[in-house]
């Protein structure tokens, strides 16, 4: 049912090829469209994205500076800390949780 196929990279610009039983996974996942990158471009595209700390936009979390309202003492969390609004230390919010 499926031919292996020749397609070029939109990468490197070298030619690759999409095997049949690939074009067959594609098909029983759903996928509609040929891969646009070769294995090589595809690995080193996926590599990036991991050391980036994720993919698709993805970035590490901005920690703010803040002193718990409970104890005084000084932590980090991860939104900007206005002054209408308590913050507390991970162990004080844990304790107060209920």
């Amino acid at each position: 049912m499926y031919e292996d196929k020749t397609l070029t990279c939109r990468d490197c610009g070298e030619e690759f090829t999409f095997s049949a039983s690939e074009q067959e996974f594609y098909a029983e996942k759903g996928f509609t469209n040929e891969p646009g990158r070769c294995p090589d471009c595809r690995a080193k595209r996926k590599q990036s994205r991991r050391s980036t700390g994720g993919g698709f936009g993805r970035r590490e979390r901005e920690m703010h500076p803040a002193t718990c309202a409970a104890c005084g003492e000084q932590t980090t969390v991860p939104f900007k800390p206005t002054s209408d609004r308590p913050v507390y230390c991970r162990d004080c919010f844990t304790s107060n949780r209920g």
